[in-house]
């Protein structure tokens, strides 16, 4: 049973890579070219949130003990990104199923919001692990970031001639969190207030 539990947490780290990351870049990339400026305002805002996603793959590779209740939160914030503006949702609703990109982004939004809760409940199964990621059975949710950290120290290593630590990662995770929270504590205050779920995509004219 544990290593049915090993490979799931695998497969759903695999997953968040294609659809957290690998398809949104082929989106945006696509509603560029299309210009569309519904599907490009939403996939900008996706990546802005996103960042958090990457943030939280520092702090396991770091091994810091609430690193998953980050990636968590991570992959709700994504998934409520994609869902919470009003001008971006009617837009999309315009558009029957021929037009390729929008049916494309709503497949896409469906299907994060489906691996963000599949997510959560393997998460929940050890729940102790949002608190204490070095406990022993939380080794699982530490490995699929290993590639991760192979990368970044080959590229640390070669960019800076350093050699790119675990307690680095930690840091700089910690660091990037604490801006990212003032980032997103000054839009809560600020912008959300003045705009409300509206992402002014249209205030240059629709496309």
């Amino acid at each position: 049973m544990n290593v049915l539990n090993q490979l799931s947490v695998w497969l759903s780290f695999q997953l968040s890579i294609i659809f957290f990351i690998g398809i949104p870049i082929i989106l945006f990339l696509w509603s560029t070219i299309r210009r569309n400026k519904a599907v490009n305002k939403l996939l900008s805002i996706y990546w802005k949130v996103s960042l958090l996603f990457f943030i939280s793959l520092f702090l396991l590779i770091g091994k810091y003990n609430y690193a998953l209740l980050v990636t968590n939160i991570s992959l709700l914030l994504m998934t409520i990104s994609v869902w919470f503006w009003n001008d971006i949702n009617d837009e999309l609703k315009e558009y029957n199923l021929s037009y390729s990109l929008t049916t494309t982004t709503k497949v896409w939004r469906w299907s994060i919001t489906f691996i963000s809760l599949n997510f959560l409940i393997q998460s929940l199964q050890n729940l102790a692990c949002f608190s204490f990621i070095n406990l022993g059975a939380c080794e699982m949710w530490l490995e699929p970031s290993s590639n991760f950290y192979i990368i970044i120290k080959n590229l640390f290593n070669f960019l800076f001639g350093a050699e790119f630590t675990q307690p680095i990662a930690k840091f700089l995770g910690l660091f990037s969190l604490l801006i990212y929270t003032l980032g997103l504590v000054q839009w809560s205050m600020i912008k959300l207030p003045r705009h409300g779920r509206n992402s002014c995509f249209s205030e240059n004219g629709r496309n």
